[in-house]
């Protein structure tokens, strides 16, 4: 899925817990084949280049990821949409941007998103993009969706504890072997080779959206690598999100969302789900938690 996968596995020896890494990274592949949009083969990729002329057939499987998708572009009313993918890129974040984009040009590089002109024929299990030129991605979903189903395949197949880690999309479960909870260590934003804190989990998940590795700043302002499809402009406000829940895919997609809408939006979508908390950073170094959030269980790192 173009990132790293960190795979602990609690085993009673070591021939299970190799044979268990094997049946991740198996299904980890099995994923990367179905929904990537960058390997011509996949389905996506079928979906992407019907755009505009046709709907495209695809399994239960792949239908049912886009349509859980979808139902989170339509609460978060764009602020996530997986249409992004055909965003045109004009922000660049590897130091060589000097000025801002135009508004002109900020507003074209949108002009393909939106998922409204998607339509998902659940009968025929098809999908079809009304644009031509338009595609959908699962960019913000994807290493998310593949931890929660390799947790779920882990626990079927008996593995009593273990943690799948796609690139900072986590899923959990059970205890390490000395029956303590897993502690999972949240990045400091300011310092990035620090923790902000350390927090214990069970049988759950968590994902951090942040700012703090990509971003570019003019006047004095902060402009994150997380773009509102909506708008065509980075995200501003918040420097790190980080969701705590039963699934690493809705909390992956809650992280993106409200790194875009901001503190107080971002609360607000939270509050309709009491299955989730997070932990906001703001720009200015303000730490702000869900009301349903208990930092008592958090660690402050020394």
């Amino acid at each position: 899925m173009g990132s790293r996968f960190d795979i602990t596995i609690v085993a009673k020896d070591s021939l299970t817990a190799e044979k268990s890494i094997d049946a991740v990274i198996a299904e980890v592949t099995r994923i990367e084949y179905l929904i990537s949009d960058w390997k011509p083969e996949t389905q996506i990729s079928e979906v992407n280049r019907m755009a505009g002329i046709a709907p495209v057939k695809v399994t239960p499987e792949v239908f049912a990821l886009t349509e859980r998708a979808l139902c989170l572009s339509k609460i978060t009313k764009g602020a996530f949409d997986i249409s992004f993918a055909a965003m045109d890129r004009i922000w660049k974040f590897d130091g060589s941007m000097e000025e801002m984009p135009s508004p002109e040009a900020v507003k074209k590089s949108v002009e393909k998103v939106g998922y409204q002109n998607i339509v998902l024929d659940k009968k025929n299990s098809t999908i079809y993009l009304r644009k031509k030129g338009m595609k959908i991605g699962f960019g913000a979903l994807g290493e998310g969706y593949a931890t929660d189903r390799c947790r779920d395949l882990m626990l079927a197949r008996g593995i009593p504890a273990g943690i799948v880690n796609g690139s900072g999309d986590m899923s959990t479960w059970g205890q390490q072997p000395d029956g303590s909870d897993w502690m999972i260590g949240i990045t400091n934003p300011v310092d990035r080779d620090s923790l902000f804190a350390v927090v214990p989990l069970k049988q759950s998940a968590v994902v951090t959206s942040g700012s703090y590795e990509k971003f570019v700043e003019f006047n004095g302002k902060r402009y994150s690598h997380i773009i509102n499809p909506a708008t065509g402009y980075p995200s501003t406000g918040l420097t790190s999100v980080t969701v705590f829940g039963p699934s690493a895919e809705v909390a992956n997609g809650f992280s993106t969302s409200i790194m875009v809408l901001g503190k107080m939006k971002g609360l607000k979508l939270l509050k309709k789900y009491p299955a989730y908390s997070c932990i906001m950073i703001t720009d200015d170094g303000e730490v702000v938690a869900s009301p349903n959030l208990d930092m008592s269980q958090f660690v402050p790192e020394q």
